[in-house]
């Protein structure tokens, strides 16, 4: 039985996505949850599984393509218990005396009779399906049998089957299996030649596979990552990929593909979809929305970057990343508790302010597809090293393209590190929803006055933007006010968590 597979919605109210890259090809076997396409909708990328067991009949949309919620991506040849495979189409079978009708025999101008008598014939070879029946969702051309509950299938709900299946029924004694294969061609004087079989359709180009010289446990390191092993130059013996090889090339930030010009070529166009698309119009909407207004403050960061040297050398830290950005965070949630009005939202249909006593704290991530702001829920509830593992986790997550939209709503502030792009600050757009979001510019040696004599030390800027309906001028001062100090002493940290 072939079916079809539709494109679900994977969020909430999306009309359409981009198909992205295929994980199988017509004629490969198939196995429910196996996952075959991976999309690319407004908000992040999503692999969708196959519900069913079967053999892919073939691929209704190409990589690249924008296809709407509801339209079949891809058909599957099932099959059902208790049924064999359908036949291939046999070769057309000589007609008899016997079998020709009398219109059929009458010579000349009496084809059309023969083929509309055989092709009755033979649909009535085909059972036909009951009358009443839902279609099974997501697949096209299946009416539904009883309902029985049957093992979920994750993310599509309870699949439906049936208790008994309608036997199908066999051909009469006598008569051949496929009787016409061509019934516009029937020839009454004598055997009909025999067709030439239709040329086999040329094979799939099979990309050619890089070898790769890695271990196991390596190849699991990259995997769990989400590093590309063809992408990372190998440093081991004969130019194998070592763990420090992997751990680099995860660490280095993502870098958007630069498709070289075309000879003669002055200008270019870029599609706008997908992640770029939401992530514009999500800006132009928070710009024009929320009154913003973005304050500076010059941090002397050399007490944070010593702090960051000695918790490396902890055993707690011994297995995750530790970076100034770690501390930053630890000082925004900080101050969000000394400050609880920076970390609300505006209700415009209720004219209210929500101020919210849990902080999801978002991170603003540059990936190749555009930027994603991903959120580590209930951030304020977990322990320094908990937050490390979660920082380090949504990174790994989004530079892998991985981040789904539940990851990325119900945030309630924002950091964005332009630092790592060696930036000093900038003026940081609202994430919808929320009132502030801030800016951690690069750490530099600057000349720095202390205790009245001029010296060398680690200084970066931050820049808080906030919505000025919500955080007027005194509070936005004194939230940033609050990290920088932490920042320049990090035992404040503990004085006021």
């Amino acid at each position: 039985m072939r079916r079809e597979f539709k494109l679900p919605d994977v969020g909430e109210g999306l009309t359409e996505a981009e198909i992205v890259r295929w994980h199988v090809k017509a004629g490969d076997d198939v196995k429910v949850n196996q996952i075959v396409v991976e999309i690319e909708t407004a908000k992040s990328i999503v692999e969708l599984p196959i519900p069913w067991d079967g053999v892919v009949a073939g691929l209704m949309a190409e990589e690249g393509q924008t296809v709407d919620v509801g339209a079949p991506i891809i058909a599957v040849d099932t099959t059902e218990p208790g049924e064999t495979p359908a036949p291939a189409a046999a070769a057309p079978a000589a007609t008899s005396p016997t079998e020709a009708t009398p219109a059929a025999v009458s010579g000349a101008g009496t084809e059309s009779g023969a083929a509309d008598r055989l092709e009755a014939l033979a649909d009535d070879m085909v059972p036909k399906p009951p009358a009443e029946g839902a279609v099974e969702p997501g697949a096209h051309g299946s009416p539904a049998p009883k309902e029985e509950r049957q093992a979920v299938l994750v993310g599509y709900g309870v699949k439906t089957g049936a208790t008994k299946r309608r036997p199908r029924r066999q051909p009469s004694p006598g008569v051949p299996a496929n009787p016409v294969a061509n019934p516009s061609r029937v020839e009454v004087d004598g055997p009909p030649a025999p067709e030439p079989a239709p040329a086999p359709a040329p094979a799939a180009p099979v990309p050619s596979r890089v070898a790769v010289l890695a271990k196991p446990p390596v190849r699991k390191l990259a995997k769990d990552l989400g590093v590309d092993l063809t992408a990372v130059t190998g440093t081991g013996p004969q130019g194998s990929i070592t763990r420090e090889d992997i751990q680099t090339a995860a660490q280095a930030p993502a870098q958007a593909p630069v498709a070289a010009p075309r000879p003669g070529e002055r200008e270019e166009r870029i599609p706008v979809k997908g992640v770029r698309k939401m992530t514009a119009q999500a800006m132009v909407t928070s710009a024009f929305t929320a009154p913003h207004a973005t304050e500076f403050l010059q941090v002397d960061m050399t007490g944070t970057m010593d702090a960051v040297r000695r918790l490396r050398a902890l055993p707690d830290f011994a297995e995750v990343k530790v970076s100034p950005l770690l501390l930053v965070a630890k000082a925004v949630l900080t101050a969000v508790g000394r400050h609880p009005m920076i970390n609300s939202s505006w209700d415009e249909a209720a004219q209210e302010i929500v101020v919210k006593h849990y902080v999801n704290l978002g991170i603003a991530a540059a990936t190749p597809r555009g930027l994603v702001v991903p959120n580590v829920k209930d951030a304020h509830a977990l322990s320094l090293p908990d937050l490390a593992r979660q920082l380090a986790q949504l990174a790994e997550t989004a530079r892998a393209g991985r981040t789904q939209p539940a990851e990325m709503s119900g945030g309630t502030i924002t950091i964005t590190n332009v630092g790592v792009f060696g930036v000093d600050g900038g003026t940081p757009i609202l994430n919808p929803g929320e009132s502030a979001i801030l800016a951690f510019g690069q750490v530099r040696d600057m000349p720095w006055v202390v205790d009245g004599e001029l010296a060398v030390r680690k200084v970066t800027t931050l820049s808080l933007s906030f919505d000025h309906r919500i955080v007027d001028g005194e509070l936005g001062s004194l939230f940033l006010r609050d990290v920088g100090a932490m920042l320049e002493d990090p035992i404040r940290m503990l004085a006021w968590s």
